[in-house]
């Protein structure tokens, strides 16, 4: 069997509107730019989305809508994963109901269950529930806690015809290896990082089919060609496109120091907080954060700013999608401070 997951799906900000509800208007808006720029499917509610700060409503609503708006061109990847199976079950349930039958499962956070426990307790018994359904396990430890590992995997891949993919942000291209080697070749790594992705692809061990990229919300056709060239072995010219994306890659999450009453803190910026301060810059009006994410800093900001500025000036055929979509100047936007104006703590 050959590959099911290829290229790039975009792990979609969820815009939202100043009162703290969830533009639908502008969900649509971005969907339509990502299939307009032929990604190959979108994640819905993923940490991207800020799925922890949605509610059940909302998470079935955005599923729903980016399900609806994508109209059937691209696939809809719905993360309805938790720490508590139960509500992974009804989670995924509910997508099933829309339609949606690709199911992204983030390890169990916080109460920490081990590798054989996150197997046999949680995967399995969604991908038992949905056996038309691709289940995709979500590797993460710097955020959940806990890993599922290769081998446990690999069991699960063995045992279920619907467990035929990862997406892998564990940064330990070890544990990769072995994934590719436990599971063997009808099976897709996906990358979970953006600045791993073209190595995850060229390494030879591990053979990556794509990624879920943060990054792609603002250069969906840039990434889904880089990935394209790479499937098609054509490195020196994805290797050339990689180049020019590589500042983006670097401020998915931004660490700055900062100098309070008692002295210097350092403050990281996490995902989704720059990739969505950065597309309120550009004209693609996400709109706000929800607590407890909130602005970024003015240093972090020059850090994002410096990031785009410089692939807008050196590359600028990786952002004019935005401005013929959006209808904005980035010229303007970039270099006009009112443009960013609320975007930070004072």
């Amino acid at each position: 069997m050959g590959s099911i997951f290829k290229g790039c799906y975009t792990a979609l900000v969820t815009p939202m509107l100043r009162n703290g509800e969830v533009d639908i208007e502008e969900l649509k808006s971005l969907v339509e730019f990502q299939t307009s720029q032929g990604v190959s499917g979108i994640l819905a509610v993923g940490t991207s989305g800020e799925s922890p700060t949605l509610d059940p409503k909302e998470q079935l609503l955005v599923i729903e809508k980016v399900y609806e708006f994508s109209s059937g061109k691209i696939l809809t990847i719905a993360g309805t994963g938790c720490n508590c199976t139960r509500k992974a079950l009804e989670n995924s349930q509910k997508a099933y109901n829309v339609g949606v039958r690709a199911f992204l499962l983030v390890d169990p956070y916080y109460n920490g269950p081990s590798s054989l426990e996150i197997r046999r307790e949680y995967i399995a018994p969604v991908a038992e529930r949905f056996p038309d359904a691709q289940i995709v396990p979500y590797v993460i430890p710097s955020r959940t806690g806990t890993q599922l590992l290769p081998h446990d995997l690999a069991i699960l891949h063995k045992e279920y015809s619907n467990v035929r993919a990862v997406k892998e942000a564990t940064g330990d291209f070890e544990n990769m290896k072995l994934t590719r080697k436990l599971c063997g070749e009808d099976f897709d790594i996906l990358s979970g990082d953006d600045d791993k992705t073209f190595k995850m692809m060229t390494n030879d061990a591990i053979r990556a089919s794509g990624v879920i990229s943060v990054a792609s919300n603002i250069a969906p056709a840039a990434i889904q060609k880089m990935t394209e060239l790479l499937l098609e072995r054509k490195v020196d010219e994805a290797a050339e496109i990689h180049r020019k994306l590589s500042p983006l890659f670097q401020v998915v999450t931004v660490k700055t120091v900062e100098q309070t009453v008692f002295g210097e803190v350092v403050v990281r910026a996490r995902n989704p907080l720059p990739y969505k301060t950065l597309m309120n810059i550009l004209g693609m009006p996400v709109g706000p954060l929800r607590p407890p994410l909130g602005r970024i800093t003015r240093r972090g900001l020059d850090v994002v700013l410096k990031a785009a500025r410089e692939v807008y000036e050196k590359s600028p055929e990786i952002l004019a999608p935005i401005e013929s979509f959006f209808d904005v100047d980035l010229s303007e936007r970039l270099y006009n401070e009112k443009c960013w104006k609320g975007l930070t703590y004072d």
